[in-house]
């Protein structure tokens, strides 16, 4: 390994601070055998098909060739000639042809492919690139690619079609590795029945669909379920296309490993089994199951209060002898169904502390693990999330090292999983060693909040590459949920080739002109608003929609203060919808506190410019989806200040007061329904029917939907980490937020008109009962297709709510939030999931079919 430049490795890097020579991290030989499973035709045969599919008729104007030696081994290599009448582009893999492609898309002809549409209005002629031809090598070996949550947060309903243009847009950005993880209960179900455990077991162990990377994890078990054989099925089928379709690019698949979950039934089935209880993950509480009374168990933390039917999953022992036949079984299985590609995704102890902090056990584990794959593959290399060590309260840098070092340096790769914001690399002298990927994690529950950390992506992954002795071997995006922010992920993904960090005003400005097709002075001008604010953040805040009023569950006290710091998050400060008040648990106390890092008029300058332009630009749908996000981060930002004035005049005992601002509130949430409900990307009802969308028969289809209805809402029971993965969609907004919100109103002016006493236990039950509850269950029709003008929609309520932002209330957020930061003592996992408010209990029903005849009013 190469000793890195001393005088940048730990200072933000800036264009004029590097140092001259800036030396990589010597490739480890132990991963020199992950490289592309298909031949260079198959692979050449991939990339014309993705051509075909990108550009359609015009794809004849495009030759693609693979040639692996056209660049250094290690890493991916494309050309772009410039013919007189077409564009060659040769590269090492069917991944480095995609990335040239879409490398002379975006920079010769201005065109844009993301998540939420596609701006192709390519030149003819094509345009010529300069000198003839141009040459890219991507800067690391590996180009990484999801999060375990994706899988149930973005992708969880894809059929073959969303999958299809899903692996074209990694291959476009460069990604040769990925997780695939679709399908993998079949092979689980297989090993475990043949152990003797039936599907009952089974499916107390499997999470519903919606819920499967939790109980995967060992986080929970069963909630959302339970899962149907057709569901198993299906997904098996549909991982053959997946994993196919990845090999033939020359991707690698991450395929999953066995970290040592196991069904409850296993001290039933192996009575001398040696095993012990996970933490309660999200609270699902703790006990003992019936059952094993004999048997030797302790349990770990709730890991999100669920209560004991879902709680606590076991864990063998790491010496048990059942831990090596499962793991080695399920892998061979595997094997023998997809055939395997040497990465294998294992985390025992995602956010749950092992039992014991001795470093002797900690090291067991990690050994247990490594020869468990080294046993059903001798090529084996372990990839695993280094997201457990935030949690400093237990892993300390002995814990850590015993883990780590206990796998032969070079056998393992880690995740990075949070490098923009909590490196964990910088603490623990590059993972002693062990190979990293640097990942931009960015988004928590696929949350919508706009949000950015441009500057810390811009130069981060630099940092990590010059660190002392770095071990970096790869870059990543590991996101909780896709389908927001594509302005972050277009910038971020550049990263892949970039040889240094980029002027990011420069940058914006063409991302405008690639993402609309044209340009003028006032749209890019309001774009700079944008990333000189939301896309800023540099305050130590994660994004995580914390605190939105809209989609908050009401309180009075402590006022809610949403995150304010749009792309430019430079704060650390995150953005999770705990407490953007659209979005979180009406309450009066305590006060609902949303994070705010920049100066919100930066977001209404950039809104009233946009507004100005909208007639110009409305031809444009990617304008016309950033117009309707622009303005309801906008109004999101205003409930704020409705929100706490109606806290005050509650606390002064004006009643007038208080229905003024309380109508003010509901009213701003009807108008963001009916705003959101005129564009494609804002509804409830595509989440809905691609859910339904995989139902067998009725039965099935509720089943489904009660999946897509609880995982943006209650998210378990009884509200364990509820709203965590909201959603401002129109029908959701309307039919669940807004009702939260007009019980609160109604109940605080019932309480002052009456002379009552303000109880939060009462409320809470009031709005469990009347609207949380019943939400899952219910089965009401959403629109599918947009619905009103979103041109004269934004206008009118732009000059509707326009001069509300002017109060002087709005420069006080950015300073509030950064005081009450500097004073904040939670951990990690507090702030990402909300610290708990001590509430009624209510009853934890699971999934109950007849349910939804008693709910919708039907015998």
């Amino acid at each position: 390994m190469k000793l890195a430049c001393p005088s940048v490795a730990r200072a933000p890097v800036e264009l004029n601070r590097f140092c001259t020579r800036i030396y990589f991290p010597d490739n480890f030989a132990s991963l020199s055998h992950l490289k592309p499973k298909a031949s260079l035709g198959k692979q050449e045969d991939a990339a014309k098909d993705l051509y075909q599919r990108v550009l359609g008729p015009r794809a004849g104007e495009f030759v693609v060739k693979i040639q692996s030696n056209i660049g250094p081994k290690e890493k991916d290599t494309f050309l772009i000639n410039t013919k007189e009448k077409y564009v060659e582009i040769t590269g090492t893999t069917g991944v480095a042809a995609a990335m040239g492609l879409y490398y002379y898309l975006t920079n010769y002809c201005n065109c844009q492919i993301t998540w939420g549409g596609r701006q192709m209005a390519i030149p003819s002629p094509l345009p010529k690139v300069e000198g003839g031809s141009v040459n890219i090598t991507t800067n690391d070996k590996i180009r990484f690619f999801q999060n375990v949550c994706t899988v149930s947060y973005s992708s969880v309903w894809f059929k073959w079609a969303d999958w299809e243009a899903y692996l074209d847009w990694m291959a476009m950005r460069g990604i040769n590795m990925a997780l695939a993880f679709t399908g993998q209960e079949a092979i689980f179900q297989r090993v475990y029945m043949g152990l003797g455990f039936t599907m009952k077991d089974l499916q107390d162990h499997f999470g519903g669909p919606a819920f499967l990377a939790w109980s995967r994890m060992g986080n929970m078990h069963g909630w959302g379920g339970p899962i149907t054989q057709n569901w198993i099925d299906d997904q098996l089928i549909l991982q053959h296309k997946i994993l196919e379709r990845m090999r033939s690019f020359g991707m690698i698949p991450v395929l999953p490993g066995f970290a040592g979950h196991v069904p409850e039934a296993t001290i039933l089935r192996y009575p001398q089994a040696n095993v012990s209880r996970l933490t309660d993950w999200a609270g699902f509480n703790q006990s003992f199951c019936w059952h094993y009374p004999t048997a030797n168990v302790s349990r770990l933390r709730d890991w999100g209060h669920f209560n004991k039917t879902y709680c606590c999953n076991y864990l063998l022992d790491f010496n048990d002898p059942l831990f090596m036949k499962i793991a080695v079984r399920f892998i061979k299985e595997m094997e023998n169904e997809f055939g395997v590609d040497h990465v294998y995704s294992v985390d025992t102890f995602n956010e749950m502390r092992p039992r014991s902090n001795s470093t002797e056990y900690l090291a067991l584990s990690g050994r247990t693990v490594y020869k468990s794959l080294k046993e059903a593959d001798s090529k084996a290399i372990w990839l695993m999330q280094g997201w457990l060590f935030i949690d400093g309260g237990f892993w300390k840098q002995p814990q850590i090292k015993a883990l780590l070092t206990a796998v032969p340096q070079g056998e393992m790769i880690i995740l990075d999983l949070y490098s923009e914001i909590i490196p964990i690399y910088t603490q623990t002298e590059s993972y002693y060693g062990q190979p990293f990927i640097w990942c931009m994690l960015h988004d928590f529950g696929g949350t919508m909040e706009l949000y950015g950390a441009l500057k810390l992506i811009n130069e981060g992954p630099f940092n990590g590459r010059a660190f002392p002795n770095s071990s970096m071997v790869g870059l990543g995006m590991t996101p909780e949920g896709i389908f927001q922010n594509e302005v972050v992920y277009e910038f971020f993904t550049e990263n892949v080739w970039r040889k240094a960090p980029r002027d990011i005003s420069t940058w914006i400005s063409k991302y405008v002109l690639n993402r609309y097709g044209k340009t003028n002075k006032f749209i890019d001008l309001a774009w700079q608003y944008l990333k000189n604010s939301v896309y800023n953040n540099s305050d130590n805040l994660k994004d995580h929609d914390s605190n939105a009023i809209p989609d908050h569950r009401p309180s009075l006290s402590p006022a809610l203060h949403p995150d304010l710091g749009i792309y430019n998050n430079t704060d650390y400060l995150h953005d999770n919808s705990i407490n953007i008040i659209v979005t979180t648990l009406p309450r009066m106390t305590p006060l609902i506190q949303q994070d705010v890092w920049y100066n919100p008029e930066d977001l209404y300058v950039a809104w009233d410019i946009m507004t100005l332009n909208l007639d110009e630009f409305s031809n444009s749908s990617l304008f016309m989806y950033d117009i309707v996000d622009v303005t309801r981060n906008s109004l999101q930002i205003l409930s704020i200040k409705y929100y706490t004035d109606l806290v005050y005049a509650f606390g002064r005992g004006d009643i007038h007061a208080v229905e003024s601002h309380g109508n003010q509130l509901l009213g701003l949430l009807s108008d963001m329904d009916t705003v959101l409900g005129s564009d494609s990307h804002f509804l409830l009802g595509r989440w809905i029917k691609a859910a339904t969308d995989n139902a067998m028969d009725m039965q099935d289809n509720w089943f489904l939907q009660f999946n897509a209805r609880n995982q943006i809402t209650l998210w378990g029971p009884r509200g364990e980490i509820r709203d965590y993965a909201c959603k401002q969609w129109s029908g959701l907004i309307k039919d669940y937020y807004l009702p939260r919100w007009e019980i609160f109103v109604n109940y605080t002016l019932d309480i002052m008109a009456h002379n009552k006493t303000y109880n939060a236990t009462e409320l809470d039950i009031m709005i469990y009962e009347k609207v949380e509850f019943p939400f899952s269950y219910r089965l009401d029709q959403y629109p599918t297709e947009p619905q009103g003008d979103s041109v004269a929609i934004v206008k009118s309520l732009h000059k509707k709510y326009r001069p509300d932002t002017m109060s002087e209330f709005f420069q006080t957020l950015q300073q509030a939030t950064e005081e009450r930061h500097r004073k904040d003592k939670r951990n990690w996992i507090q702030r990402k999931y909300g610290s708990q408010i001590k509430r009624a209990k209510t009853q934890n029903i699971g999934y109950n079919p007849r349910l939804h005849h008693v709910v919708n009013g039907r015998n």
